[in-house]
C-alpha cells in the first residue's frame, strides 16, 4: 500500500514537473521576441527603375522613376504637389517654369535649360518623355520649387519634404527593433539604437501591445515598443529656398478707367472731345490691338499722337489687346509656345513703340481647354512687363463655375490689376430679358472676386449701357431680341414712346416697359445716376483699386459727378 502511494506521489510529481517545463517553454517562447529579420526589398516591393515616394509622413500612390541614379517625377505629381507653375507644351515638347523674374524653358532630352535667354548646363537630362508621360528631374524641380528630397537604395525610395510644417517625433532611448507589425513575434526591419529619430505616423496607429507606428528618417515604416522611446515633441520642417516675390506697379490713387472703343483710325481724333465731357478719369484704354493670326501677329489702330495727347491731359494709356478675330483659334494661338512667345514679344515691342503706360488684355470666349495656356501667356507676359515697367491688367468675366479656368487667384498674384467685367448679366444671346448689371449681380461678383484677388489689385467694371428688349409674337411663337443703348439714347427712347420708368428695389435700377405696333413688347432696365451710385457704393465700401467703365461716350455727363463722390 505504501509502495503504491509512493509511486503515485512520484508519478504525480514527475507529471507536475513536466507540465511546469512545458508551460515554461511555452511562456518563454511566447514572451521571447522574434529574431527573424525581413529584407527591406521583400517588405517594400518596388519595380526595377522605380522608387517609392514618401511625401513627408505619407506614402504616395505613385512611384518616381530613377534614371542614371537621378530621380524623376511625373508631370501630374509635380503640378499637384510641387508647383502649378510648371507648364508643359505637348506640341513643341517644352517644359516651362515661370516666376516673377524669369521664364525658364527646357527642351525634352537636353542637359541644359534657358533662364530667359541665358543657358544653364546640367549633369542630368531635365525632362524626359516615355509613352506620352512626362517626367521632370527632381534636381531641376529643387531649383525652382524649393523641393527637398533624399534618395535611398535597396529598394529605391525618395523622401520628400513637401509641406513645411510641424511634425511629431520621438527619439529612441533604449536599443530595440522596428518590426513589420505591432507584435514582438513579427520580423525585424531595422535595429534601433538610442538617439535614432522617428516620426510618428498615422497618429501612432492602433496602439496594440504597447507599440507605436513610426517611420525612420530613411523611410522605413513599422512598429516599435513605446517603452523604448522618449517623450514626443514637435519639430518644424524648414527650407531656405524662397521663390522670387511678385512685385506690382500700384498707383497711389484710385483708378478711374474708361474704355474707348476705337474701330478705325478716324475715331482716335475724337479723344479730346470725349474726354472734355468727363471728370476725374485717370486712365484711358483704347481698343487698338487685335490678334490676327495664330502665329501671334497683331492688327493695330494705334496712334502716337493719341498717346501724346492723353499724356498731356494727365491720362495714362493702357491699350487694349483682344482676341476677337473669329478666324484666330485661341487654343492654337496660346498652346504653342512659339506662337505665345511671338505674341508676347509683339505686345511688348508695341507698348515700347507707342510709349504705353499699361497693357490691358481682353481675351474672351475662352474654353476650359485653353485656360491653362492663357494663364501661361499672362505669366510670360508679366515677366517682360515687369522688366520694362509696364502695367499689366486683364479683363475677366464675373466669377462663375464655367469660367473657373480663368484662375483669378493666379492672376491676382502675377498681374498688377485684375479687372472684373461687371456686366452682361443678360446679354445679346440671353433667352430671357433682364438687367445688364443688377445690384445683386455686382455684389456677388465683387464678393466672389475678393475671395480670390486682393482688393488693392482688383478693379470692378461697370456698364454705361443697357439693353432694350423686344418680344414679338407671331403665330403663337415668341421671339426675343435686344439692342445695346447708351444712357442718353435709352432715355430718349422711353420719352419718344411715352414710357415712364419706375424704381425697382430688387435690381436698384429704373425699369420701364411699353407696347408698340400692336404686338411688340419692350422692356428696359436703365443705367443712370442713381443705379451707378448704388454700384459705386459697393466699390467704395470694398476699398477696391478702382473702377472701369464700358464705354466712353455711352454715359451722361452727370455720371462723372456720381463716380467722383466715391473715387478721389
Amino acid at each position: 500500500m505504501r509502495r503504491n502511494l509512493k509511486q503515485i506521489v512520484i508519478g504525480t510529481s514527475i507529471a507536475a514537473i513536466f507540465l511546469i517545463v512545458v508551460l515554461a517553454v511555452i511562456l518563454v517562447k511566447k514572451f521571447t521576441p522574434s529574431k527573424e529579420k525581413m529584407e527591406l526589398t521583400e517588405y517594400y516591393t518596388v519595380p526595377q527603375g522605380q522608387a517609392m515616394v514618401f511625401l513627408d509622413d505619407t506614402l504616395y500612390e505613385k512611384n518616381a522613376r530613377v534614371i542614371d541614379n537621378k530621380v524623376y517625377f511625373d508631370l501630374d505629381t509635380v503640378t499637384k504637389y510641387f508647383g502649378d507653375r510648371f507648364y508643359w507644351d505637348s506640341t513643341e515638347n517644352l517644359l516651362f517654369y515661370t516666376n516673377a523674374e524669369a521664364v525658364v524653358k527646357a527642351q525634352t532630352g537636353e542637359k541644359s535649360y534657358l533662364v530667359n535667354r541665358t543657358k544653364t548646363e546640367t549633369n542630368y537630362v531635365v525632362v524626359k518623355t516615355d509613352g506620352g508621360q512626362v517626367y521632370i528631374a527632381a534636381d531641376f524641380i529643387k531649383e525652382y520649387a524649393g523641393l527637398n528630397f533624399r534618395l535611398y537604395e535597396e529598394p529605391y525610395r525618395v523622401m520628400v519634404d513637401y509641406e513645411y510644417k510641424d511634425y511629431l517625433y520621438l527619439d529612441v532611448t533604449k536599443a530595440t527593433q522596428l518590426r513589420t507589425a505591432s507584435n514582438i513575434k513579427e520580423p525585424i526591419l531595422k535595429e534601433l539604437v538610442p538617439g535614432d529619430k522617428l516620426m510618428l505616423i498615422d497618429n501612432g496607429g492602433v496602439q496594440e501591445n504597447g507599440f507605436l507606428k513610426v517611420m525612420t528618417e530613411d523611410g522605413i515604416r513599422g512598429f516599435v515598443k513605446k517603452k523604448c522611446l522618449g517623450e514626443s515633441y514637435y519639430e518644424k520642417k524648414t527650407t531656405e529656398w524662397k521663390e522670387p516675390e511678385y512685385s506690382h506697379i500700384s498707383k497711389n490713387y484710385t483708378i478711374n478707367l474708361v474704355w474707348h472703343q476705337v474701330t478705325n483710325q478716324e475715331a482716335n481724333g475724337n479723344l479730346a472731345t470725349l474726354i472734355a465731357g468727363t471728370k476725374g478719369v485717370t486712365t484711358i484704354s483704347p481698343t487698338w490691338f487685335r490678334v490676327n493670326s495664330v502665329e501671334g501677329t497683331l492688327a493695330s489702330l494705334a496712334s502716337e499722337s493719341y498717346v501724346q495727347l492723353a499724356h498731356n491731359m494727365g491720362l495714362e494709356v493702357w491699350a487694349l489687346f483682344d482676341n476677337f478675330d473669329s478666324s484666330v483659334d485661341s487654343y492654337q494661338l496660346l498652346s504653342r509656345s512659339s506662337n505665345r512667345e511671338r505674341l508676347v514679344n509683339e505686345i511688348i515691342a508695341t507698348a515700347i513703340r507707342y510709349n504705353l503706360d499699361g497693357i490691358n488684355i481682353d481675351f474672351e470666349s475662352l474654353n476650359q481647354e485653353t485656360g491653362p495656356h492663357f494663364i501661361q501667356f499672362l505669366r510670360e507676359l508679366s515677366v517682360k512687363c515687369r522688366l520694362n515697367h509696364i502695367i499689366l491688367s486683364s479683363d475677366n468675366p464675373v466669377p462663375a463655375p464655367y469660367s473657373k479656368f480663368y484662375n483669378r487667384e493666379e492672376q491676382g498674384e502675377i498681374l498688377d490689376y485684375v479687372i472684373i467685367m461687371g456686366y452682361d448679366e443678360h446679354h445679346s444671346r440671353s433667352e430671357t430679358s433682364g438687367s445688364v448689371a443688377s445690384i445683386n449681380f455686382i455684389k456677388e461678383a465683387l464678393d466672389n472676386s475678393l475671395a480670390m484677388v486682393p482688393a488693392q489689385r482688383l478693379i470692378m467694371g461697370i456698364p454705361f449701357y443697357t439693353r432694350l428688349w423686344k418680344t414679338t409674337t407671331e403665330n403663337g411663337v415668341e421671339t426675343l431680341t435686344s439692342e445695346a443703348l447708351g444712357m442718353t439714347n435709352a432715355e430718349k427712347t422711353l420719352s419718344n414712346n411715352g414710357a415712364v420708368p419706375e424704381w425697382d428695389e430688387t435690381t436698384k435700377q429704373y425699369y420701364a416697359e411699353y407696347t408698340k405696333d400692336g404686338n411688340a413688347y419692350y422692356q428696359i432696365w436703365l443705367e443712370e445716376e442713381r443705379s451707378i451710385e448704388e454700384k459705386m457704393k459697393l466699390i467704395y465700401d470694398a476699398n477696391l483699386a478702382g473702377v472701369a467703365a464700358w464705354r466712353l461716350g455711352f454715359e451722361k455727363s452727370a455720371i462723372w459727378d456720381v463716380i467722383l463722390k466715391y473715387i478721389n
